[in-house]
């Protein structure tokens, strides 16, 4: 059999890295882009060793232009849209900047592919925020999105733009919509990481208080390493169709930050402050999904809930 060769649009980020490390391992050729191949770090690249592993390009998700040149280089059988802003906090500051790199972003790719006419697979990073505030209901695939935050509204369009050309042009292109996930390799301006951060500072004995929002929002909150495995699945199957990936349990933020900070023997109460300013303009109140679907149809279901995550995440951090 061919080896296949994968492309990952957003390899240097949490999901583009652990995929990367997960489709090597499959024995797959793996390129990744970035706007600027020859100045990005790829900081979690190395972080897991394998950045002399990965074919890096520079490609601008933006000038279609650019986006149909890298897909005539590498000729890649599947590609995965992970690149975008990823930050829903920081899509309110620059809304225009978080649709143009989701919605335009996602658009230029499934135009290259039709303009190509290549057998391509096309995977899409939907989330699990376009479903806006349902409730304590668990959102599935039929669930109607109610996106309350540029961001939301960017990954909708993305969404929508996959099924049009799915149904259109029968390409083979899929969405997951996935729920929360961390790791080690999160961002520190995601409030998962900024709390874990924190609490070890503290355990180790520098004084200082964590500020934070809304601590009642609950999340649905995954292991990233693998959700990933979830992506390679939807590309395996034989029909494309999009799915919801989740753990199906939500906690509190409170919960998280109690976890957290329990992890490491200390009372969160004498840490933690909640700041008025950190609220968001609109947030939801619950987000859990059911990932039913995904269990009977690819045989992926989480193993790791909340309170793993968070161990896993204060043993890293300890580590390194």
């Amino acid at each position: 059999m061919k080896q296949k060769t994968a492309l990952i649009c957003g390899i240097s980020g949490q999901d583009g890295t652990y995929l990367a490390q997960y489709l090597l391992e499959k024995e797959y050729i793996v390129c990744g882009t970035s706007r600027d191949a020859q100045m990005s770090s790829f900081r979690n690249l190395q972080q897991l060793g394998i950045k002399d592993k990965v074919k890096l390009e520079s490609m601008s998700l933006n000038d279609f232009r650019s986006v149909l040149q890298v897909l005539n280089k590498i000729k890649p059988d599947e590609v995965y849209n992970l690149a975008g802003q990823s930050s829903v906090g920081l899509s309110f500051e620059l809304p225009v900047e978080t649709l143009e790199s989701i919605a335009t972003g996602t658009l230029n790719l499934l135009e290259a592919i039709r303009f190509t006419g290549a057998p391509i697979k096309f995977y899409n990073a939907g989330s699990s925020e376009c479903f806006g505030d349902i409730g304590d209901q668990a959102a599935d695939e039929l669930t109607p999105f109610r996106p309350r935050s540029p961001y939301a509204v960017a990954k909708s369009a993305a969404f929508w733009e996959v099924a049009n050309y799915r149904e259109a042009y029968g390409i083979f292109a899929c969405s997951g919509i996935l729920f929360n996930h961390e790791s080690p390799l999160r961002p520190q301006r995601f409030v998962t990481q900024k709390i874990v951060a924190a609490a070890c500072n503290i355990a180790q004995g520098n004084h200082q208080q964590l500020h934070l929002g809304n601590v009642s929002i609950a999340r649905d909150w995954g292991w990233a390493p693998e959700y990933v495995k979830a992506m390679y699945l939807m590309l395996q199957q034989d029909q494309p169709d999009d799915y919801v990936i989740a753990t199906g349990q939500s906690y509190s933020l409170e919960e998280f930050v109690v976890k957290t900070f329990e992890c490491l023997g200390l009372n969160w109460q004498n840490y933690v402050i909640t700041d008025q300013s950190l609220f968001r303009p609109t947030d939801l109140a619950i987000s859990r999904g059911n990932p039913t679907k995904a269990e009977e149809e690819l045989g992926w279901k989480a193993q790791y809930k909340m309170p793993d995550v968070v161990k896993m995440m204060v043993e890293d951090k300890l580590n390194n």
